[in-house]
Order: C-alpha cells, then sequence, then structure tokens
C-alpha cells in the first residue's frame, strides 16, 4: 500500500520481502532512501539498519515501527536512522518525512528512488 502511494506522488519505488534481499538490492542499486520495518521476516530491522549504514551511508533510513522504540533495537534506531514513524503511519506524516529528508539531501522530490 505505501509504495503503491509513494508512486503516486511521483516517486520510483521498489520493494523488498526480507532484510537480505534489501541489502543485496542496496548493494547493487542506487536509492535516495530506504523505509525499512522494524519487524523483518528474516531479521531485525535495526540489524538491517547497522548493514545498510555500513554499505549505504548517504541514503536516507527511516525505520517503521509499529512497537514504539522503547524495547530492543530502539536505541540502534535513535542513534542510527535518520527518522522513525510509529504504525499506525498517517499517509502525510509519512510524505512529509520523506520530502523533508529528501530537500536536506538536496535532491528533488519527483524522481527520487526509494527503497521499501
Amino acid at each position: 500500500m505505501i509504495a503503491r502511494i509513494l508512486q503516486l506522488e511521483g516517486y520510483r519505488v521498489e520493494t523488498a520481502k526480507t532484510g537480505k534481499e534489501a541489502i543485496e538490492k542496496s548493494n547493487s542499486n542506487s536509492y535516495n532512501l530506504a523505509l525499512i520495518d522494524l519487524r523483518l521476516p528474516d531479521m531485525d530491522g535495526s540489524d538491517l539498519l547497522a548493514a545498510m549504514r555500513e554499505t549505504t551511508p548517504r541514503v536516507i533510513k527511516i525505520m517503521l515501527t509499529g512497537y514504539g522504540l522503547a524495547g530492543g533495537g530502539g536505541e540502534e534506531v535513535r542513534k542510527h536512522a535518520d527518522g522513525y514513524l510509529v504504525k499506525p503511519i498517517e499517509i502525510e506524516d509519512l510524505l512529509r518525512t520523506i520530502k523533508m529528508h529528501l530537500e536536506k539531501q538536496e535532491n528533488t522530490v519527483q524522481g527520487a528512488s526509494i527503497v521499501t
């Protein structure tokens, strides 16, 4: 659903179903921004965040969580993610957050590539 909304907003979007797939894609493609779920089928999102921080440090990393940040991984997210949103996500908040970070990165909003 998020991917489709972002496409309708003019973003080029690729999705990854697992952390491993996201790492592979980020190693072979160039992205402006990654939306990372804290709970993934094959790893914790904070582990993916750490891996991407090492391999693709310039990619904006925004964590999405339905669990808040009080538990495990919360400190990692606060220290190393560029931002985070708590589910259920308001689409307006997501779009505003993405736009803000892309503007900071000095890219235009239209045509930016995002992996979710």
